[in-house]
């Protein structure tokens, strides 16, 4: 029996900033060996709040980039472009895998609660659209979904002030009135890939007994399994950096989402 030919080729991911970047941590963690290229379309971010047809061409642009440097599959490292731009981005490229982070997060919340209440934190955008309620509804139509807008974690994050006192009260101000009742719930998915970086401030700020999701790590464990991952190196590990504007800023705020440093000279600035 012939062995098969490993795919070498890297896993292109893309968010409108810096967040996704979190997404790649996770990937990273998943897929030690694979080689990833990271776009972020930082000259037109937020895509929050652009029109559903703006983000869908937006995220077109995006995908047309990183095939053009011969990806494999396609993640989709933004919650408000994987609700709005992932059926057109998979019509206009059945030939590749393409991952959202919306779908993961919602499927682990379903399978995680117990009381079939489910709290969502997320971007004023994702909050509005209801995208993680829809997938929800989907999979457990009698579950009661709360969702709750949290822009000011999007600043923290961005900022790097993701522990101390600011951080710990907000998060205390934001989360306090989801589980002052009754019903509280006993999931609370993170459905901003800001998110992670508060998430022991988070943590704390909930009870013990709240199971948490992480759509960062729900994404990357789809991908994982989808591609075959087992950890085995396929390609050398490789990062590649692009960013459509603010080669230093993507750097600089990047390395904190990453967890590593990135050197704007690794930056590539690319024109969509």
């Amino acid at each position: 029996m012939v062995a098969r030919e490993r795919d070498v080729r890297p896993i292109g991911v893309f968010d409108s900033g810096v967040g996704g970047l979190t997404v790649l941590r996770a990937l990273q963690a998943r897929l030690p060996g694979e080689d990833f290229i990271y776009l972020g379309d930082t000259a037109r971010l937020p895509y929050g709040s652009k029109s559903r047809e703006t983000v869908e061409r937006y995220s077109l642009q995006c995908a047309r980039v990183l095939i053009a440097r011969g990806v494999r599959a396609l993640v989709v490292a933004c919650n408000t472009a994987s609700a709005a731009a992932l059926p057109a981005l998979r019509a206009a490229h059945p030939e590749l895998q393409v991952f959202g982070v919306i779908e993961p997060g919602a499927i682990a919340a379903v399978r995680a609660t117990a009381s079939r209440r489910i709290a969502v934190i997320a971007t004023p955008a994702t909050v509005q659209g209801r995208a993680y309620e829809l997938q929800i509804h989907a999979r457990a139509p009698e579950a009661r979904v709360r969702a709750l807008a949290c822009p000011l974690f999007v600043a923290l994050a961005e900022e790097g002030w993701t522990e101390g006192p600011v951080a710990e009260a907000v998060a205390r101000r934001y989360l306090a009135p989801l589980f002052e009742t009754v019903e509280r719930p006993d999931v609370l998915v993170l459905g901003c890939t800001h998110f992670p970086l508060l998430r022991p401030v988070i943590r704390a700020a909930i009870p013990a007994d709240t199971a948490l999701v992480d759509s960062a790590e729900t994404t990357a464990a789809e991908v994982a399994t989808a591609l075959g991952g087992t950890g085995a190196a396929r390609g050398s590990g490789k990062l590649t950096w692009l960013a459509t504007d603010g080669a230093a800023r993507f750097a600089q705020v990047g390395s904190r989402f990453l967890g590593r440093t990135i050197e704007p000279q690794e930056v590539e600035l690319v024109d969509l």
